[in-house]
């Protein structure tokens, strides 16, 4: 099928100045791209669709960087246990059609809430049974007893979304069942977290031999491993083992700093803000006091947050955009609000985080040759938003600005 967009004004990482340009779509990929509107009329004579771009962007599809389709609104972690499994699975489908209909043709999963959901959203979505955006699919959060993620009481067994594995022969075994039950990622949670009152953010419970047993078992699958680490340490042992995407990274000092820009050309970062955004600035909104914030320490946590990705910007860092968002404090569909936390907090340009929110997120999906810029021979997942997200990228956060949203060259919304 071939369709004509005609008289956009195409953004992408290539492109910072907007200019009124045609494209044509042939099938899946993009075929031509003309920066003289109307020239590609003749070519394009036999398209079965014509769409017109006038006062719209073209620009990529946007990729959710840290993506947690099957958290379906929980308020604790441990409310994640409770769902029953086929509400879960339903639930997490809708997930995946929202977050395509707002603009994400691509979601890097940071974990599923349980070990399946992921791999089977992935496949029926590669098999054209369920709208939704390419999927990398994750493991659950490997974890440590008492580590981010374990629920359980001494009294009762509850689940959250951790997979407890204590010990390098034990975690092991869990890297080795992901892996078999189909996961593309695998994520572990070095550190601790503020929420989590018996293991806080600057705590790193994992053991150096675990961590390594973690990496030596999925670099043997050929597997993506995903870590979140906010202390300072948890980030130096990242980066030591090798992780390739490492998340918040709040408290990083000066060593664990400089050492992610050693490895700056083969790790990824995403600050994942948008959760600890909401809770302290909006924690109003959600019913959270006062001081609950206070005893969380999460203004501390943003103010270092904020001021470690300020210095990875200006150390060229790859830092991807998602912030936690499918709790009830970060309702899903509302991803696109972190493009705008760059923008007011890390000091980033509009420009450079609309890189981060497609092209340096298609370079962590492994789709870099083939997503994220509008470029012939590329796939042709494309947005066309109506106004200009350079002048104010707060207009992606909205569904109404999507004049269309088109995924492999068929426009889905």
């Amino acid at each position: 099928m071939l369709t004509l967009i005609e008289n956009a004004l195409l953004w992408d990482r290539d492109h910072p100045v907007p200019r009124a340009t045609d494209v044509l779509i042939d099938g899946r990929h993009i075929a031509r791209i003309h920066e003289v509107p109307g020239k590609l009329r003749n070519e394009a004579s036999a398209a079965q669709q014509f769409i017109d771009g006038t006062g719209c962007t073209l620009m990529p599809g946007m990729v959710e960087g840290h993506c947690h389709l099957s958290f379906t609104g929980p308020s604790t972690n441990a409310d994640l246990g409770n769902i029953p499994p086929e509400d879960h699975v339903l639930a997490s489908a809708a997930n995946a059609t929202l977050l395509l209909r707002h603009g994400f043709t691509s979601a890097f999963s940071a974990a599923s809430a349980r070990l399946r959901i992921d791999v089977a959203l992935r496949n029926a979505i590669d098999a054209g049974q369920l709208a939704g955006p390419r999927l990398r699919a994750a493991s659950p959060e490997l974890t440590v007893t008492g580590g981010l993620g374990d629920e359980r009481q001494l009294h009762q067994e509850r689940h959250g979304f951790g997979l407890i594995a204590d010990g390098p022969i034990a975690m092991r075994q869990a890297v080795r069942l992901c892996i078999r039950e189909g996961v593309d990622n695998l994520k572990i949670n070095i550190s601790g977290d503020e929420f989590v009152p018996h293991v806080r953010a600057e705590r790193s419970p994992l053991c150096t031999d675990e961590l390594d047993a973690f990496v030596e078992i999925a670099r043997k699958f050929g597997k993506t491993t995903v870590a979140h680490a906010r202390s300072s340490e948890s980030v130096k042992q990242a980066v030591r083992a090798g992780i390739d995407c490492i998340y918040h990274c709040d408290f990083a000092d000066e060593e664990a700093l400089d050492l992610l820009d050693e490895h700056k050309s083969s790790v990824f970062v995403g600050p994942a803000i948008g959760l600890v955004h909401n809770a302290l600035i909006e924690r109003e909104k959600f019913g959270l006091d006062e001081a609950a914030v206070e005893r969380m320490g999460l203004q501390r946590k943003f103010d270092r947050c904020v001021a470690t990705y300020q210095q990875l910007r200006q150390r060229g860092l790859r830092v991807v955009v998602g912030g936690d968002y499918g709790f009830a404090l970060t309702p899903m569909g509302t991803n696109a609000r972190d493009i705008a936390h760059f923008v007011n907090f890390l000091g980033y340009s509009a420009h450079e985080a609309l890189v981060c929110a497609t092209s340096v997120g298609a370079e962590l999906m492994g789709n870099g040759q083939s997503t994220g810029l509008v470029r012939e021979s590329y796939l042709a997942d494309l947005l066309l938003v109506r106004g200009d997200p350079l002048a104010d990228v707060g207009i992606l956060q909205h569904h109404s600005s999507m004049a269309m949203v088109m995924k492999d060259g068929h426009v889905c919304f």
